[in-house]
């Protein structure tokens, strides 16, 4: 067993010593940056700011601007309305965000960087989803959903319709049912504000992004497939001068493509390819290149088995820029076209969420530490200068957590990482109370990055373990596809060797352990308190347990099949009942506390209901915390800071002796 990397606490804002804990006050006022957006000269750089406004019980949404050099930042647009998604024009005199301003859908609207108030582009009964310039700044491709029938309106009714479901895919979280409306591309011109619509079909569309020359939007599509039953999407382009052109596929394989963005010299589209032979849900996304001309694509050997987001070419076009997920970290890195050779330009303490790239080859990015949220850093020379300060105010002389990465051995002598917050007040190697805090997904990973959960914990005393089981990307294909159809199992045993890990290092108690989790982190909850009796306490969020009754209810028809078949045949029968923690629950004694959301269509609340009754009828300490309106994220500043409060007060309760 040993420790692969240290990640020690720095003051980033201050050489005073901090003497003030994070607190839950803290946590619901911090201020998350998004969206960043370079200008083509690269001096100044726009970005989304999201914070809780605890009198109204809303989020606000602001976008801010400023240079890279120096100088404040400052607001571009009011805290009346929200405003996200900041772009800036091709020449760089306006900027352009989706704003609500004036409407209950977001618009796109233009400020002038010289001043006056901002023109409204569009007005589009149904809102705009996204938008990008094109290369000249006369036109915008934007994302809109199709408008619904006129006898959908409902307006001057006493109670809504009904639902007419006529679609095999007909849930989606933080939507309800769906209607046959879909996601198309629409084109605009800026000048008159005129729009006409450039792709149909019962399909969706995303991802545009235009030819250097303006004269092509290559696009994301699951098109051309049977309609709801299609895993995969693939890459599409289309000539928006060419009344009447149809879509024309450029990748046609069993794998599914994604991110595509052109190279300057419009020969080339950078994209994700997932791996072929793997189940989709599993199956990594890596950083691939395509020829259009020959319409040959080739994943970067460099790469194989590491997932690529935010992939796109340098200004000069001779390598391309991406952010990978490896090990518990996520890094920016670098590809010559030449040779394909990886150069990584962030990593470690450095996490790298989204980047953007300036005409003039400026590189902005997006970067968290374990002790700071994102904030905007700008690359130079390989070394990163940072440019925003979102939380300094709220951050200087807090007392965070010290976040330190260790590897240790599971059962079958697969190695594990493992992430751990240490509480700022006590020593290492004295005992106290600890939590193990499972990730969702099961895709995702624990990283270094700040996370305010694990920063709240730590902060009140527990020592937070946060593994990365089997399931995790960021550890190649195999480690990801060790629990398909096998959920609780290999991923349980994981999280099991992590606690032993860090109670023989003597940073727990044993007898003082909790655990907790939200999604596939509360999923696996349930099925890891069917196992044990170690757990003094049990937090499980958005979670299931019968997983059969998921089945025609919740938004997954399609991974279910693909990953157990169809549950009323025979022969698949097993596979859903042996992998559905409801039928160990007689062997449950663990304190449970039970949360999720009322309209919850991801993993819906039926599940914790099911979980509820189960454990109440047996005598289990138990209970059920159900937030009205809520889908799979607690969104409404109230609920979340009533959410950490009940965390806390039953982890208090039963872990602490």
């Amino acid at each position: 067993m040993g420790r692969s990397s240290v990640f020690s606490f720095l003051s980033l804002f201050s050489d005073e010593r901090r003497r003030v804990r994070f607190g839950l006050h803290d946590l619901l006022s911090l201020r998350d940056v998004s969206d960043v957006n370079l200008s083509p000269d690269g001096q100044f750089v726009a970005y989304t700011v999201a914070h809780n406004d605890m009198e109204a019980d809303v989020i606000r949404e602001t976008v801010w601007m400023q240079s890279i050099d120096a100088g404040d930042p400052f607001p571009m647009t009011s805290t009346d309305s929200d405003a996200n998604t900041p772009r800036f024009s091709p020449d760089g005199a306006f900027l352009a965000v989706l704003s609500n301003r004036k409407d209950e859908t977001d618009q796109v609207w233009l400020l002038d960087r010289r001043g006056g108030d901002a023109r409204q582009l569009t007005r589009l009964k149904q809102g705009v989803e996204d938008f990008g310039f094109s290369p000249d700044g006369k036109r915008l491709w934007l994302l809109v959903e199709d408008p619904a029938n006129d006898e959908d309106d409902d307006s001057d009714r006493p109670n809504p319709p009904p639902y007419v479901v006529n679609r095999l895919q007909f849930k989606q979280d933080t939507v309800g049912y769906l209607g046959r409306q879909r996601t198309h591309i629409h084109l605009l011109d800026v000048a008159s504000g005129e729009s006409r619509q450039l792709t149909s079909g019962d399909c969706d569309d995303s991802e545009p992004d235009f030819s250097p020359d303006g004269q092509r939007l290559v696009f994301v599509s699951d098109r051309g497939q049977p309609v709801d039953q299609a895993p995969n999407t693939h890459l599409f382009v289309i000539n928006i001068d060419d009344d009447g052109a149809e879509p024309i596929a450029l990748t046609r394989s069993q794998q599914s493509f994604a991110s595509p963005s052109w190279s300057p010299d419009g020969k080339r589209i950078v994209h994700t390819t997932t791996v072929a032979g793997a189940l989709p849900v599993y199956a990594i996304p890596q950083l691939s290149i395509m020829d259009v001309s020959a319409q040959e694509t080739k994943v970067i050997g460099g790469l194989t088995e590491i997932q690529a987001v935010d992939c796109r070419f340098t200004a000069d076009g001779e390598s391309l820029l991406a952010i990978t997920e490896q090990r518990g970290e996520q890094h920016l890195v670098q590809v010559s076209l030449a040779d394909h050779s990886v150069t990584t330009l962030v990593s470690n303490d450095d996490v790298v969420t989204e980047l953007d790239v300036a005409v003039d080859g400026t590189v902005v990015l997006l970067v968290t530490r374990s002790d700071s949220p994102d904030d905007c850093f700008v690359l130079d020379s390989s070394a990163l200068r940072r440019v925003s300060y979102a939380n300094r105010e709220l951050l200087h002389k807090k007392t965070l957590a010290e976040v330190e990465k260790f590897t240790c051995r599971s059962a079958d002598d697969t190695e594990i990482e493992v992430l751990v917050a240490f509480p700022a007040n006590r020593k290492r190697d004295k005992r106290g109370p600890g939590v193990v805090l499972l990730h969702g997904g099961p895709q995702e990973q624990h990283d270094v990055g700040f996370d305010k959960e694990a920063q709240l914990l730590a902060a009140n005393g527990y020592c937070v373990i946060m593994p990365n089981p089997r399931g995790s990307w960021g550890y190649g294909q195999d480690f990801a596809n060790a629990i398909v159809a096998n959920w609780g199992s290999k991923d349980a045993e994981d999280v099991f060797a992590a606690v032993d890990f860090a109670v023989q290092q003597r940073w727990v108690d044993a007898d003082q352990l909790g655990v907790m989790g939200w999604s596939y982190g509360g999923m696996l909850v349930n099925h890891i308190i069917t196992k044990t009796e170690r757990f003094k306490a049990a937090i499980t969020g958005a979670s299931a347990t019968l997983y059969m009754a998921n089945y025609g209810h919740d938004q997954y028809q399609q991974w279910w099949e693909q990953e157990l078949g169809l549950p009323w045949l025979a022969e698949n029968r097993d596979k859903w009942n042996r992998i559905s923690p409801f039928f160990s629950l007689d062997k449950v004694v663990t304190p449970t506390l039970i949360v999720g959301g009322e309209d919850d269509w991801n993993v819906p609340i039926l599940n914790s209901e099911q979980l509820y009754m189960a454990l109440r009828r047996q005598g289990v300490e138990t209970e059920l915390v159900v937030y009205p309106n809520e889908g799979h994220e607690i969104s409404v500043p109230s609920y979340e800071k009533d959410l950490y409060e009940r965390y806390l007060a039953w982890l208090d309760q039963y872990v602490r002796r």
